[in-house]
């Protein structure tokens, strides 16, 4: 149950991170060109959303490290999260991106 737990709230971490770290580019693209906020800022949530849901387990640095890997005779990385984390690329796509994503559609619709 603790693992549960250690999990949702890492992926509130993340989602917090990811929504001040929006809101703060978004503010100043409006700053610097003018427009609407919201509209911005649900394109950017689902922007974000979609980055974070393709890349969240580190698969893409993975891929571009095999030939580094194989020229050098070793063994290529484990699927462990590791490095103290507890979501798997899916936690991080289910709970982080999904909500990132809708977030960002009900601010554009």
């Amino acid at each position: 149950m603790s693992t549960v737990i250690k999990g949702l709230r890492e992926a509130l971490v993340l989602f917090a991170i990811a929504v001040v770290a929006v809101g703060v580019a978004v503010g100043v693209w409006v700053a610097v060109s003018g427009g609407e906020f919201t509209h911005r800022l649900g394109v950017a949530f689902m922007l974000v959303g979609a980055l974070l849901g393709m890349t969240g387990d580190l698969t893409l640095s993975r891929i571009g490290m095999l030939g580094a890997r194989s020229t050098f005779g070793l063994a290529p990385e484990r699927e462990d999260a590791g490095g103290g984390r507890v979501l798997t690329g899916i936690g991080i796509f289910l709970f982080v991106s999904v909500p990132l994503i809708v977030v960002g559609f009900l601010l554009i619709t």
